[in-house]
């Protein structure tokens, strides 16, 4: 009875006015200060779909969706309803020493699409999965070597943050894991030369690389498999950001036939309301780590297989297999690509479009005429990286579109919007690149004048 009033929505309204001051206070203070800085505090009220609302009822596209977690939108029917049912069921949830039933059927429908799998390892999110997978290397190997690659992003946990060599993540936090050694990207004879030494247990690599959306060579993923076979090692593929159906394909290695001992999957599987994490592997593997009786807990998470995160996985994967949500990433990627594609010898600026189904990078780059030159000079010394803010901004305050730069220092902006944008959402973002592109071309013009802002802000930052 004490409490019938406790209504969280309510709260969220009373409350949204003081969201800033109470995160400033209480949370992450430099975060608030960047969104005011580039003027993205616009208070969101409301998420439907692939479209956010702010608190004057403004309708914005939303090409971040969660770093990806909003595969299937924002609040989806039916993944509502699937956590409702459970929330009304009274299900005798994580009783620890029980077997979960509603984990048993999200491992079996995940398995159905990676059929050369056996296994299922359940976590709370995608540094957790990243974390398992270098503990089931290194115990089903008796091997101590990582092998990832450069610019490549796997998480911030200490074991997953010593499989990036960025060094805006790295700083103040090293030592880090022994044992973990870095190749480029789309180097076979770099990874052989790794690999060589039979002391790796594992080679760790993002099909399609986030920071960036850096695209695998057609050789690369096909022939770090084969040398991995050779040499002993499990090969982990990082699907965290790309399975789901990201890339038009259930898992983006399917575009290159590759069928790796390891699949780490997370972000999409949640249905963007309970954080959940999945390690798929061959069964040989998994039973080196739970080998005895003993042994049947060496591994594990408190929260890993909780009934609402289970639930949301199972909704999820229904969602994308009624609405057929892979194709359709396919078919409005390809479109997408082609219409920004079109774009690119019109703008001296604008240098590449890349990427597969939706996830889609579009870079830019220095260019040739001496007065453009002359300002892109100004922000990259100020700032490298910082042009694409001056694209990114005037998407969101002028087109509504909400985009991200794919990395620090990144000449890259990364669209990665729920698979269930509509043909009416690819024009509105055709047409609002154009428009921001073509204004960038402009010296001076408005765009200059709000880079002139964040280089007088950047320059501030440092002194």
């Amino acid at each position: 009875m004490l409490y019938s009033n406790l209504d969280v929505s309510e709260m969220f309204v009373d409350r949204q006015s003081q969201r800033g001051s109470m995160h400033t206070r209480h949370l992450n203070e430099q975060l608030v200060r960047v969104l005011k800085t580039i003027g993205y505090d616009v208070g969101f009220q409301k998420g439907q779909g692939q479209y956010l609302f702010d608190r004057d009822g403004v309708r914005y596209l939303d090409l971040l969706s969660g770093f990806g977690v909003f595969a299937i939108g924002r609040n989806h029917p039916a993944l509502r309803t699937a956590l409702k049912s459970v929330l009304d069921s009274d299900l005798p949830n994580l009783v620890q020493l029980d077997v979960s039933t509603l984990a048993g059927v999200l491992a079996e429908r995940l398995l159905e699409h990676v059929p050369y799998l056996d296994k299922v390892f359940f976590a709370n999110s995608g540094a957790e999965c990243v974390e398992a997978a270098i503990k089931f290397a290194r115990g089903a190997t008796d091997r101590p070597g990582i092998v990832h690659c450069a610019h490549s992003y796997h998480g911030l946990t200490y074991g997953a943050l010593s499989l990036t060599d960025d060094s805006n993540f790295r700083g103040g936090f090293e030592p880090l894991l022994p044992g973990c050694t870095s190749i480029p990207f789309n180097d076979l004879a770099a990874l052989e030369q790794a690999l060589s030494s039979r002391q790796v247990a594992a080679f760790i690599v993002e099909p399609i690389q986030g920071k960036g959306v850096n695209m695998p060579t057609d050789e690369f993923l096909p022939g770090a498999a084969a040398l991995c076979k050779k040499y002993g090692t499990l090969m982990v593929a990082d699907e965290i950001q790309t399975g789901m159906g990201r890339t038009g394909r259930f898992l983006a290695v399917e575009h290159w036939n590759v069928e790796p001992d390891i699949v780490l999957l997370s972000k999409a599987l949640s249905g963007g309301h309970v954080p959940v994490g999945a390690l798929l592997t061959r069964k040989n593997i998994f039973d080196k780590i739970f080998n005895r009786m003993d042994r049947a807990v060496v591994h594990g998470s408190t929260f890993a297989k909780n009934d609402l995160a289970m639930a949301a996985g199972i909704a999820t994967l229904e969602v994308i297999k009624s609405e057929k949500l892979v194709e359709a990433a396919a078919k409005r990627g390809a479109e997408l690509r082609l219409a920004l594609t079109r774009m690119v010898p019109g703008y001296e600026l604008l240098k590449d479009v890349r990427g597969k189904g939706l996830m889609i990078g579009v870079e830019f780059g220095p260019p040739k005429s001496l007065r453009l030159k002359a300002s892109w000079n100004v922000l990259e010394t100020a700032n490298k990286g910082l042009f694409c803010q001056l694209i990114t901004v005037p998407l969101f305050k002028d087109h509504k579109v909400l985009t991200q730069v794919s990395g620090h220092g990144s000449h890259t902006i990364k669209l990665l919007p729920s698979l269930t944008i509509t043909e009416e959402d690819c024009k509105w973002i055709e047409t609002a690149f154009d428009i921001v592109i073509a204004s960038s071309h402009k010296v001076p013009g408005a765009i200059w004048s709000l880079g002139k802002t964040l280089v007088d802000n950047a320059v501030r930052k440092t002194a």
